[in-house]
């Protein structure tokens, strides 16, 4: 695996980063809607993809990112830094619960790929536990600390695997927080939903009627990452990460 990973107007060095650049993260980047959106902070930045991809999308945005491992952390730097938006993504190595305690700042959008694993088989690499398994970052205080640090009408989208999301839709709902819309992402029309996409609002302007809608999956889209004979991408999957890919 090559220890960067090029895309149209940035390049991602992952050599020092326990996980590397991964669909799910191309995807979250570039599906999450950040239109009205002034401020943001990229939670687990890893290394620092998320943080570029708003900057790239959103050139008013300013972004906030903060990753635990000191590693990753340094890659971020190095990635940011060689960046065109060097000036607009401020990064921090710290836990993020520690973090959320003294930060000064309230959001607009929370974004993050977070650890999702919680009774799988441990890998041995201790820096890729962390990356991959939710105990530095379980769903229902993340949820909760991301919530306090929203602004009014603050959003929160994260990626997660099917069974986490529905917990995850359990927990805002306890946070007040409602479901903006969801992306369920399949890697071929033949396999079920691997992935689903999730933007929750603290807007109080989503009405009871609109959050019955979504409940019932009326705001839900479906993507399919590859046709069905493998021979090539989707069109929708193209399309919606035409800006980033160099192949597309």
């Amino acid at each position: 695996m090559n220890d960067f990973f090029r895309f149209k107007q940035f390049i991602v060095r992952q050599g020092g980063a326990a996980m590397k650049v991964g669909v799910d993260s191309v995807l979250l980047g570039a599906w999450v809607d950040a239109d009205k959106v002034s401020r943001v902070f990229d939670v687990g930045s890893g290394t620092g993809l998320l943080a570029l991809m708003m900057a790239q999308r959103y050139p008013d945005v300013v972004i906030d990112a903060i990753e635990i491992d000191e590693e990753a952390h340094q890659q971020a730097m190095e990635n940011v830094a060689n960046s065109p938006w060097d000036n607009r993504i401020c990064l921090f190595c710290n836990d993020f619960f520690n973090f959320s305690k003294y930060c000064p700042f309230r959001y607009d959008l929370i974004i993050s790929n977070p650890p999702y694993f919680t009774a799988s088989l441990k890998p041995s690499d201790s820096r890729r536990n962390i990356a991959r398994h939710n105990d530095s970052l379980p769903i229902r205080r993340f949820v909760a600390e991301s919530t306090k640090l929203l602004t009014p009408n603050g959003m929160l989208a994260v990626v997660l695997p099917p069974a986490e999301a529905f917990a995850l839709f359990d927990e805002a709902g306890s946070n007040n927080l409602l479901v903006k819309r969801t992306l369920h992402v399949q890697t071929l029309p033949s396999k079920p939903v691997y992935r689903i996409f999730v933007e929750l609002s603290k807007s109080p302007s989503l009405s009871r009627e609109t959050r019955r809608q979504q409940e019932f999956g009326e705001r839900s889209q479906t993507l399919c990452i590859e046709k069905a004979d493998r021979s090539d991408y989707t069109d929708e999957y193209k399309q919606l990460t035409r800006d980033f890919y160099l192949k597309f």
